[in-house]
């Protein structure tokens, strides 16, 4: 019997240093996914970054993320994603994750548009055959015309966004994960991304997204979570986890909620 899609964290503890994460190349990072399939828990201090983060998703949800800037709501996303390693605790994913995030990060300066087209699929477990059978639909989506065979070092922050965001959103998977609003390039293209964002999200079995956009929280998620100085304080339905993070965020230091029994330890 096959399983259905779900995520599961188990006590996860995400320790690094400030140097822990430097950036790597697009070609490093293939290498490393490929040499390394899981990523192993490692020893990294400094910085706490989330902090004993257990939760169940399963097929059907649609999971908001909120929380103020350094909560640690994009090191969750990224953790998922099998970006970050653990400290502590266990992920078990059942389902393919396609993930929207930093979009105009990772690329092959030196590189042709093409060129970083088919090492971006490779990073998102495709085949050679398959990308080369998606490329020209990618391009034409991208809008970039000739400058496709130029190196990315001569185009525009717009022209590698729609890149990025061309070859990413044209894989799809069973789980999507997306962080905050971005834009994507002039208006026309704006509207083009948002049809294509929507259409990921109608197709996935499982969403989990971050975004400080109340009125969608509410109109597309079954549950939201609220972060909080690295944990999670607040899992429940949108219009409660809203009004939980409204309260937490206007209180002074030490007062208590509230909902202080609704508070995730």
């Amino acid at each position: 019997m096959t399983q259905k899609t779900h995520i599961i964290l188990k006590n996860v503890d995400v320790r690094y240093s400030s140097l822990a994460y430097k950036a790597h190349s697009l070609k490093e990072t293939i290498f490393r996914r490929v040499a390394r399939k899981k990523i192993n828990h490692v020893e990294i201090t400094d910085v706490h970054a989330l902090k004993n983060i257990s939760f169940q998703i399963y097929h059907g949800e649609r999971i908001g993320l909120i929380g103020h800037n350094g909560a640690g709501k994009s090191t969750l996303l990224k953790t998922i994603a099998q970006v970050y390693p653990l400290s502590a605790g266990s992920v078990d994913i059942i389902g393919d994750v396609r993930s929207l995030f930093e979009l105009n990060l990772g690329f092959e300066m030196e590189a042709t548009g093409r060129e970083n087209i088919m090492y971006r699929g490779l990073l998102l477990g495709k085949k050679p055959k398959e990308m080369r059978a998606m490329i020209d639909e990618i391009i034409e989506f991208a809008e970039l015309g000739d400058f496709i065979d130029y190196p990315i070092k001569t185009y525009s922050a717009g022209m590698i966004v729609r890149l990025a965001f061309s070859i990413s959103t044209s894989v799809s998977g069973d789980i999507l994960i997306l962080d905050e609003v971005f834009s994507a390039g002039d208006a026309k293209f704006i509207v083009k991304a948002k049809k294509r964002i929507t259409a990921l999200i109608d197709n996935a079995e499982l969403l989990i997204f971050a975004s400080h956009e109340f009125d969608t929280l509410k109109e597309l998620c079954s549950r939201v979570f609220v972060m909080h100085q690295g944990e999670l304080r607040f899992d429940g339905k949108p219009a409660d986890a809203i009004d939980f993070y409204h309260e937490l965020m206007g209180l002074s230091l030490g007062k208590k909620t509230q909902t202080e029994e609704k508070i995730l330890i």
